[in-house]
């Protein structure tokens, strides 16, 4: 009853419900997603309570993972990356049922997920926010330093232009005043600098502004079309139970990957799909409709949000892009997350904890009642959707600061990160250097400031030597990828000329 008296149920209520359908709408849209939905939402949590505008971009978070599954089953396109595993089995029972009875696999996937997800969240992390009162200064860089390698090694992309993002992103995380001598750095004497650039003009000039310029070199009279069945979305008890060990292990695969900084649901969900195979009684039929491969992945990638957040609420480490950019919402109410936050504000951390079970549920029975709609929103032109974009983007930047400097620093760096993703570099990788920055300074500074300039205190310590231990085991896992596909690539090139010469 005590956790209860600290929800504000009316707030937090309209605050989810809002992200949901943001999220849900958003997802089912090729090329949007969730982080165009928490950049257009995250001005608005200017003005709410603390709890309503973490919830509230949190269920866009978790919306959106459903969503994606919408248009990949009714149109083949996946609504986000994640969503691709779905479209295997999602078409094929599309095609040969009806794109309804796929949906309802997916969604009851994503709700078993959430709720998995939302478990790890609640039983983990105040045992590891204790264990991470017992470390210093030195193992929170080291840990935040775990998070940007992450981003690098095992992200996925070009290795050295993710590496370049993320330098990038440290090197503005540095903007602003210096915290221990209070001498500005790199405000190029823009009072507008002087406490760093404004983390929403930012993630919405990177992602929302970049959108909209690469919608403008596509077709903006481009809609699409589905043909319209039968979309009810609902499982009998039977056909449920039949994908509860595949749902299971979906969401343990999601939970761990989550946790994993920078990781994020792209992989979890490949790897669900993978293992939920391996272990399926009949692993032939997946491909050609098995509810397995739909359950098991939208399960992973439900159950990624909560495990991302577990380290975010537990060490101040953000695991996801997604999550860096919610944690704007805690910067803006100035509440640190860590284990101090958990130790300090109980109630907050309870309101999160009750609000992300009753997200997950509401996604459920929203996903149950407007799934129709949603896949309906899919005929909506470019050519409406990118003004849109642009006014909202306008209008919550400003919003967010009263500060027209925040209006061109977003539209410059829309017209930046554009090129930047055309060239194959890390946005994500970016926000997370950006967001992680400060915390990687100060500890690294005021380590040396309390040990007098002794380097050895980052590299003595028991707990500094295994994060070290696991840094130098992702960084030999990278060259041991480097090195397989160049010699993939020459025996390619080896096999080509066999076959030319013949």
């Amino acid at each position: 009853m005590e956790i209860l008296a600290s929800f504000d149920f009316v707030a937090s209520f309209f605050a989810i419900a809002l992200g949901l359908f943001v999220g849900m709408l958003l997802g089912a849209l090729p090329g949007l997603g969730m982080i165009i939905g928490i950049t257009l939402l995250l001005p608005l949590s200017y003005s709410m309570d603390p709890a309503s505008s973490i919830l509230m971009l949190l269920a866009v978070y978790q919306g959106a993972e459903y969503g994606g599954s919408i248009s990949a089953i009714v149109l083949k396109i996946p609504g986000t990356a994640m969503a691709a595993p779905i479209m295997f089995d999602g078409v094929p029972m599309a095609e040969n049922k009806s794109p309804g009875k796929a949906l309802a696999y997916s969604l009851y996937g994503s709700t078993f997920g959430g709720l998995f997800g939302g478990a790890v969240l609640i039983f983990f992390s105040e045992p590891v926010a204790r264990f991470a009162l017992k470390l210093a200064d030195p193992e929170i860089f080291w840990l935040s330093g775990l998070g940007l390698f992450a981003v690098v090694t095992l992200g996925g992309g070009n290795v050295s232009k993710t590496a370049i993002s993320v330098i990038l992103g440290l090197f503005v995380g540095t903007m602003g005043i210096d915290l221990f001598s209070g001498i500005p750095r790199f405000t190029m004497d823009s009072p507008s600098l002087l406490e760093g650039p404004n983390l929403i003009a930012v993630v919405v000039g990177l992602f929302a502004i970049s959108e909209v310029l690469n919608m403008n070199t596509k077709n903006m009279n481009l809609s699409f079309k589905f043909e319209k069945k039968d979309m009810k979305t609902s499982l009998t008890f039977r056909e449920m139970l039949q994908t509860v060990k595949a749902m299971f292990a979906g969401s343990f695969i999601g939970s761990v990957i989550g946790v994993l900084p920078g990781v994020g649901s792209v992989i979890s969900s490949w790897l669900a799909y993978s293992g939920v195979k391996k272990l399926s009684r009949q692993p032939e039929t997946f491909g050609k409709g098995n509810p397995e491969g739909i359950a098991g992945p939208d399960a992973s990638n439900n159950a990624t949000v909560g495990g991302a957040l577990l380290p975010f609420l537990a060490l101040g480490i953000p695991g996801s892009a997604s999550i860096a950019i919610i944690a704007g919402a805690f910067i803006i109410h100035g509440i640190t997350p860590g284990p101090q936050m958990i130790r300090n504000n109980p109630e907050l951390i309870n309101a999160l904890y009750i609000g992300f079970i009753f997200t997950t549920i509401g996604m459920f029975f929203m996903g149950r009642f407007m799934t129709t709609l949603f896949a309906k929103a899919l005929v909506t032109p470019n050519a409406l959707l990118a003004p849109a974009i642009v006014a909202s983007s306008l209008m919550g930047v400003y919003s967010s600061s009263g500060n027209f400097f925040d209006i061109w620093l977003m539209l410059g760096l829309g017209v930046v990160a554009f090129f930047l993703r055309k060239l194959d570099y890390s946005v994500a990788g970016f926000i997370l250097a950006l967001v992680l920055s400060p915390i990687i300074e100060k500890s690294f500074r005021r380590a040396l400031v309390i040990t007098d300039g002794d380097f050895s205190a980052f590299y003595s310590r028991p707990y500094s030597q295994v994060l070290l231990v696991i840094i130098a085991g992702m960084i030999l896992y990278m060259f041991y990828g480097q090195i397989r596909n160049l010699m993939k690539a020459r025996a390619r090139k080896n096999s080509d000329k066999l076959a030319a010469n013949h």
